[in-house]
């Protein structure tokens, strides 16, 4: 089973869903010419972190984006791993990917499981409480949101579930870009799975973002790389190599959970 990727890598206008959403329409367009298999989004990509007004402009129920999705992967007939939005509940708001397969069914709903407190996080966010699993065309997948990159322990708890491609969305600061690249090519080396990394360009109020969309071999081989400003990555990955690989040096069967 081979896929062909594309990250869309944008600057996300800072607390503007509207403008957001024509521009992603756009970005899926334009990514869709080279007939990828998996379009993959940034987080938070209708809002961007305008945290303190999200009660205003948050999706309820993720009603709008979920539909937007749907469309948008049964006109591209392609996945679409939806980044994530900022999703309107009677329990507050969770920031929530979406992942749609490209008949237009949703795959996959995942929470952010860890919020980052240093940029407040916790105090206009709820955790979420699920994994991140999710199958397309019967491939196991999981899907994290930024922070949840420094929890090996919560990515592993996947792949021991046989997860052959992680993707990992984010808002991530480029005072941090080196723990970016370091920690992603890490988890895809410690899980002998592909990892599709799809972060955000540009800057608000408070930050500048780190861009370098990466797609990462099981090998830790950098199959693509984008730099800090908007860009669609592309890359074709090869599932059968994750099989290769876990044979080849066989952690998954020499582990012993007994003792951690």
């Amino acid at each position: 089973m081979k896929w062909k990727i594309a990250c869309i890598q944008f600057d996300v206008a800072f607390g503007n869903p509207e403008a957001n959403i024509e521009k992603i329409c756009n970005l899926i367009k334009e990514a869709g010419k080279d007939k990828p298999d998996i379009i993959v989004l940034p987080e938070l990509w209708t809002t961007g972190y305008d945290l303190t007004r999200l009660d205003k402009i948050a999706d309820a129920g993720a009603f709008v984006t979920t539909k937007l999705l749907k469309s948008c992967a049964k006109e591209q007939k392609s996945h679409i791993v939806g980044g994530s939005v900022a999703k309107k509940t009677n329990k507050g708001i969770y920031n929530t990917m979406l992942t749609v397969n490209k008949a237009g069914e949703v795959a996959g709903e995942y929470s952010k499981l860890h919020l980052f407190r240093l940029m407040d996080e916790h105090l206009f966010l709820q955790p979420g409480k699920t994994d991140g699993l999710f199958e397309l065309d019967d491939i196991t997948c999981a899907g994290f949101i930024c922070y949840d990159l420094r929890f090996p322990e919560w990515i592993r708890a996947h792949t021991t579930k046989n997860a052959k491609a992680i993707f990992i969305v984010a808002e991530w600061p480029l005072a941090r870009v080196d723990h970016w690249r370091t920690l992603l090519i890490a988890r895809a080396i410690e899980n002998q799975c592909y990892v599709i990394a799809c972060n955000r360009s540009g800057a608000d109020p408070k930050n500048t973002f780190a861009g370098h969309s990466m797609i990462i071999s099981p090998w830790g081989e950098i199959l693509a790389e984008a730099g800090e400003e908007e860009a669609t990555i592309t890359a074709t990955i090869d599932l059968d190599k994750v099989d290769e690989v876990r044979k080849q040096i066989p952690i998954f069967e020499d582990r012993r959970p007994q003792y951690y």
